[in-house]
């Protein structure tokens, strides 16, 4: 179950306020770090960088399995920091989920920011009862990734997202209302049924999103996913990018696939949302959400205290970012 009766909604951030920089997975350059310290000092904060980061281990991770949980458990404990930006994903998340209490994160409560391996984390803050940021990473951040890097900083001073995509041949039209969770496909089904749980009085809004499996191994990933979790209360889902997807079975997408294997439920669907590793327009964890699905379009909004803008996304996702190599 939660560790609070309530939602534990971060304060946001003012001018000045420090915000860290710490890499829980893999390591990336100095220089990429550097670059995205940069962009947020033209926020007007105060980008401080792990002391661990630069500690290359095995030649992948950033540090061993203690040096990234002191860096996290560092950038929680200290409250002049107000919000944290993990470096990148790839692997090694969870390794800390034993190594970070999660009490931690309802005693701290302060804005994590990150996707793709660093799903375990955000769940395990969602478990916590604190609202957490799928979105951009710090190398993303240096690579100018737009517009979900200008959407982050709108988060963090307190001005929220609502997104109004187009709609898809594979949406199912409804309404929803529940805690949105999600992430990695491939993350979030190792953690969700495990000891970090949520609890199962709260319905939930459902989003995933893949990266470089195959088909038969999404069908897998996902049938798991309803075998650990109590798919009952998922109210409403939706379905990222799933990009370098290896196609061994004859389904014409992952939607087809996907949408076929909910027609027991009779909830909304949202296919195309640009959420994934090659679009991360930012959502907010373990927050109340709205889904919207009509034929025309499909509508996001969190039902959180702050002001809303709302974004149209009416081009294709692959034009909308742009990126870094590592």
């Amino acid at each position: 179950m939660y560790l609070g009766k309530k939602i534990i909604q971060p304060p946001y951030l003012n001018a000045g306020d420090k915000i860290a920089l710490v890499s829980p997975a893999y390591w990336v350059p100095q220089e990429a770090l550097q670059q995205a310290a940069e962009t947020i000092r033209g926020w007007g904060l105060q980008p401080v960088i792990g002391p661990n980061t630069n500690n290359l281990n095995v030649n992948a991770y950033a540090g061993t399995a203690d040096e990234r949980a002191a860096d996290l458990l560092w950038a929680l404990e200290d409250d002049s920091i107000k919000a944290v930006i993990c470096s990148r994903g790839g692997y090694g998340s969870i390794h800390l989920l034993n190594r970070i209490p999660v009490e931690c994160y309802k005693q701290h409560p302060k804005w994590l920011i990150g996707h793709g391996d660093i799903t375990m984390l955000l769940y395990a803050i969602a478990y916590a009862g604190v609202t957490c940021i799928h979105g951009p990473m710090a190398f993303q951040i240096a690579g100018g990734q737009e517009p979900a890097t200008s959407i982050i900083r709108n988060i963090l001073f307190g001005t929220l997202p609502q997104y109004k995509i187009p709609g898809h041949p594979y949406n199912r039209c409804g309404h929803a209302e529940g805690i949105l969770v999600g992430g990695n496909l491939s993350s979030y089904s190792t953690v969700a049924g495990t000891k970090i749980h949520l609890a199962s009085k709260h319905d939930v809004i459902l989003f995933i999103e893949e990266v470089e499996e195959s088909l038969h191994a999404i069908d897998r990933l996902f049938y798991m996913l309803r075998l650990q979790y109590d798919f009952e209360r998922v109210k409403g889902v939706i379905f990222g990018s799933f990009s370098s997807i290896k196609y061994d079975l004859q389904y014409g997408s992952v939607e087809q696939m996907l949408v076929a294997h909910l027609h027991d439920y009779e909830i909304p669907v949202c296919c195309g949302f640009p959420v994934g590793s090659n679009s991360c327009i930012p959502l907010i964890e373990g927050a109340p959400c709205s889904l919207d699905v009509t034929t025309e379009h499909a509508t996001v909004t969190f039902n959180m205290k702050g002001e809303v803008e709302t974004y149209e996304m009416d081009i294709e996702t692959s034009n909308l970012f742009k990126s870094i190599e590592l």
